[in-house]
């Protein structure tokens, strides 16, 4: 399994850098080879990712999830195993270090090429310069999720939809606008999910 890290200071405040990275349904706006990201539910995320022409399609899992701190998750099925992190580090209000570890474990051949030849690494350090970009230029988030997941909490944490207290997962997904997200939303039709996925 290869570990890549990257980190990128962000000229946004760390709720702003936050909020944005849980709209997890934008990733294909910022991230090469990344087609689409559907959300399943509040944990779990499918993924269909293109790369040196190989389509792969794999579900992520959502495992620890505390607002303006980190996100971390694992994938649970399908073509890609990989697990990893993104953290928020707040330098100042109005500067964020986004700091993303993962390790994957490339599975085809064309994926185990590009790992040995440091493509994978340099794919990921482009999505953090393409995030910083991103969410620079917009100056807002466009959405936002402030739930909490905790490790070890069995399956889905709440039904999607249902009311729940703001800010905790289950509770109702919401659509704000641009700068205006609210607790326990995650934005226009999207729940979440996680970081750069290979």
């Amino acid at each position: 399994m290869s570990t890549v890290k990257e980190a990128v200071d962000v000229e946004v405040p760390v709720h702003t850098a936050y909020n944005q990275w849980t709209q997890f349904e934008e990733f294909p706006r910022f991230m090469e080879g990344v087609e689409e990201v559907r959300q399943l539910d509040d944990r779990h995320n499918h993924w269909t990712t293109k790369i040196g022409g190989v389509r792969r399609e794999f579900d992520t899992e959502i495992v620890d999830q505390l607002p303006d701190d980190r996100i971390t998750w694992r994938s649970v099925g399908g073509d890609t195993e990989q697990r990893g992190s993104v953290r928020f580090e707040r330098l100042d209000d109005t500067h964020t270090r986004v700091e993303l570890t993962m390790d994957v474990e490339p599975s085809g051949m064309a994926e185990k090429g590009a790992d040995a030849l440091g493509i994978i690494d340099r794919r990921v350090k482009g999505d953090m310069r393409r995030f910083k970009d991103y969410i620079e230029e917009r100056g807002g988030e466009t959405g936002a999720w402030r739930g909490r997941i905790r490790p070890g909490e069995p399956g889905d944490p709440g039904t999607p939809g249902t009311p729940g207290p703001s800010g905790s997962p289950g509770g109702t997904p919401g659509t704000p606008g641009p700068g205006t997200p609210g607790p326990g939303t995650r934005g226009p039709g999207t729940l979440g999910g996680p970081g750069p996925i290979l």
